[in-house]
């Protein structure tokens, strides 16, 4: 009679039968080293000797297990998850600052997620929320339209590290990675009056946000700079998209005195607003100069090239993410602003009154 009793204790060897959940120590015991050895080779750890973590990765792939992130948080209070919220991730210039990112993070070993909150205060909330939920490690926030510091205090004051990006918030304590959008648009306005222009719209941009109100002061200033009245030109805010460019200009004909050139808030309004007024007979350049910000990709690549500003979106993401790994490093940094330098791209779009730079298209 077969000794069954001695068969149900065995144990097969190969893969874990179905209904055992994988353990660190089922990966230590097939390598003979330590489940704190494991665990330090799958966060990476350079305690850790290279050769013994891309074992531990290989066998850890083989037999099927998956690292529980939350249990090494509860262990180490480090989760390796950072929150990344924006208020228009199809933006490409928020697509830019995220690959930026993204690649700084992801080279310390940081998990991410990602929220398009749409500028609505309750989204970003829910995220913000479902971050401390998974004890997230820190925060990377271009701040919706109505967010308060004592918001973003309390989490600081909770000790979650928050970096700002593009857009800040007064009385925060919390450092903002932004570009210079007042002087960007100064300098892109004082290119236009210098081409001889003086009837020059100012188009889009949420005036309650910090990037909104920049780039409005950038163009008030440099009119007011040229002895020319900005209350006497076509102003309209709250343009973010193509659609609203496009949307835009039957107002810019239909006005009273006719701008000759248009400041738009980003290269997408830009774009927008080009597309209808060609398709209204007007030839942007020579008929209405046009100039966009942000130097998205494609800027450079219409008929005619778009004069914008460069905003370094790469370096603002990278020193974003810097700027919370030094936080969740423990270092205090400052919460003062580090601003980045525009950079004016002037192309065929912004030519003097009745001046063709680009090539004519057909009809």
């Amino acid at each position: 009679m077969p000794d069954s009793e001695n068969n149900k204790s065995r144990t097969p060897e190969g893969p874990q039968q179905p209904g055992k959940r994988l353990t660190l120590g089922h990966i230590a015991d097939q390598l003979g080293i330590s489940t704190a050895t494991v665990s330090l080779a799958l966060r990476d750890s350079p305690l850790v000797a290279e050769e013994t973590r891309a074992k531990v990765k290989q066998t850890a792939e083989e037999i099927g297990y998956i690292y529980n992130r939350s249990a090494a948080s509860l262990r180490t209070s480090r989760s390796q998850i950072v929150g990344v919220a924006v208020h228009d991730i199809l933006n490409p210039f928020f697509a830019e600052v995220f690959s930026a990112l993204e690649d700084v993070l992801e080279e310390q070993g940081q998990m991410i997620f990602i929220c398009n909150h749409r500028d609505d205060v309750k989204r970003q909330k829910a995220f913000v929320n479902t971050l401390l939920q998974h004890r997230a490690d820190g925060l990377i926030l271009c701040p919706s339209v109505g967010t308060s510091a004592e918001e973003i205090n309390r989490l600081v004051d909770q000790g979650i590290p928050v970096t700002l990006v593009a857009r800040e918030v007064p009385g925060v304590w919390a450092p903002c990675v932004r570009g210079d959008d007042e002087a960007g648009m100064y300098q892109i306005t004082k290119h236009l009056i210098d081409q001889g222009h003086s009837q020059i719209a100012m188009l889009g941009g949420r005036r309650d946000s910090s990037t909104g109100r920049y780039r409005h002061t950038g163009w008030w200033q440099a009119m007011l700079d040229a002895g020319l009245d900005p209350d006497a030109q076509v102003d309209m805010p709250e343009l973010m998209t193509q659609a609203d460019g496009r949307s835009a200009v039957p107002a810019i004909l239909g006005a009273a005195e006719r701008p000759t050139a248009a400041v738009c808030f980003n290269d997408l309004v830009a774009f927008g607003m080009m597309t209808t007024l060609r398709r209204a007979g007007v030839e942007p350049g020579p008929e209405m100069a046009i100039t966009g910000y942000d130097d998205i990709d494609g800027a450079d690549a219409r008929t005619p090239a778009l004069t914008t500003v460069g905003a370094q979106p790469d370096k603002i993401g990278r020193l974003a993410a810097l700027t919370l790994l030094r936080q969740i490093a423990g270092d205090r940094v400052p919460n003062t602003p580090i601003v980045i330098e525009p950079q004016l791209r002037v192309r065929e779009s912004s030519p003097p009154p009745g001046v063709r730079l680009a090539p004519q298209l057909p009809d």
